[in-house]
């Protein structure tokens, strides 16, 4: 069963891999813009933006400018819907392998 969720997972997140990566890379950008403004360096910028996008946000690096305020929120919209996006994909995968059971 654990194969079968797997391999379902892996074909829907085929589907939606552009969304997902898109995602990804303008939440990446964003952090970069954000370290480069505040001055951080680009582990610090990366390490920022998927605590933030992740909404874990320990608050040892925040930013100080309005501009990379209003960024960090971006960021944290995008890690919501990226996190809605992975739950949707696994549920679906689940009922990829629910309905290929019962047939």
């Amino acid at each position: 069963m654990r194969r079968a969720f797997f391999l379902a997972l892996v074909q829907q997140l085929r589907v939606v891999w552009p969304i997902f990566s898109g995602i990804l890379l303008a939440m990446a950008g964003f952090g970069l813009l954000i370290g480069r403004v505040e001055g951080w360096g680009v582990g610090e910028s990366l390490y920022f933006t998927f605590v933030t996008g992740l909404t874990i946000g320990y608050g040892d690096l925040t930013p100080q400018h309005v501009a990379t305020r209003l960024l960090a929120v971006a960021i944290g919209f995008a890690g919501i819907v990226l996190t809605g996006l992975v739950a949707a994909v696994s549920v679906q995968a689940l009922q990829m392998i629910d309905h290929g059971r019962g047939q």
